[in-house]
């Protein structure tokens, strides 16, 4: 039974040829030890997962066949995640989690107190590839480039619901169980949490709706979980049995 999966951006369909890059190629025969005739199964974001056959694999690339599909195209719920961009290891943790509890997109955002001036959006989407590989999914979500807060609220569209996990409303905020349902975000900040103005702007915002994590305030890639954890099991696909 075939136990590699591949992410590969290419169309997917009974007999198709699907052609390997150079670092996929030395992965499947020098990391896996695989060779012609072996499975794997790989999957584009589109067309569900496939069990394919390797048909060819050298240094530079490689060749498969696409033989049958195994699993079909199972999207995530309308759900972003914004997060401040933290230490290099702790944002890519929040990437790789976000990208397995199904979020649909991933925007890292600069704000007053974020510590990093700069991402590296290509490593960060490259995380959020090898969790989809490794967590059976079969979407990827994209990784925005870094932009300022200020910057994404005033381009928001307002039937997108803003879900503000904010430290300081504990015994405030409604539970999940009481928020529409349709698109949502969920915004994170940063260590040194959010600046008195973006405060005061979040709660005037029609859209956005407080969150409580609880009495104790928690590191951004723990509150990042969590609050994926609530959404999800409130409004999300967890409890759907036909997703």
């Amino acid at each position: 039974m075939a136990k590699v999966r591949l992410f590969i951006d290419h169309p997917l369909a009974a007999g198709q040829a699907v052609p390997l890059e150079a670092d996929q190629a030395h992965y499947l025969s020098g990391v896996m030890r695989l060779g012609a005739g072996d499975e794997i199964l790989v999957f584009n974001g589109r067309d569900g997962e496939w069990r394919c056959r390797i048909v060819d694999i050298r240094k530079r690339g490689g060749i498969l066949e696409a033989a049958e599909q195994t699993a079909p195209q199972r999207d995530p719920p309308d759900l972003w995640l914004i997060f401040a961009p933290i230490k290099k290891a702790r944002t890519d943790f929040i990437v790789e989690k976000a990208a397995e509890m199904g979020a649909a997109r991933i925007l890292p955002v600069q704000t007053d107190f974020t510590n990093s001036e700069r991402i590296r959006q290509d490593r960060l989407q490259a995380h959020a590839v090898e969790a989809a590989e490794q967590c059976g999914g079969t979407f990827v979500p994209p990784v925005g480039d870094l932009l300022s807060l200020a910057k994404v609220l005033e381009g928001w569209d307002p039937s997108r619901s803003l879900l503000w996990a904010d430290e300081a409303a504990a015994g405030e905020a409604a539970p999940l169980s009481d928020l529409p349902g349709g698109p949502w975000a969920i915004l994170i900040g940063p260590e040194g949490g959010f600046s008195d103005a973006e405060r005061q702007r979040l709660r005037a915002l029609p859209f956005v709706h407080r969150i409580s994590l609880g009495p104790r305030i928690l590191r951004a890639d723990t509150a990042a979980v969590a609050a994926l954890t609530l959404w999800q099991a409130a409004l999300g696909d967890w409890q759907r049995q036909d997703s």
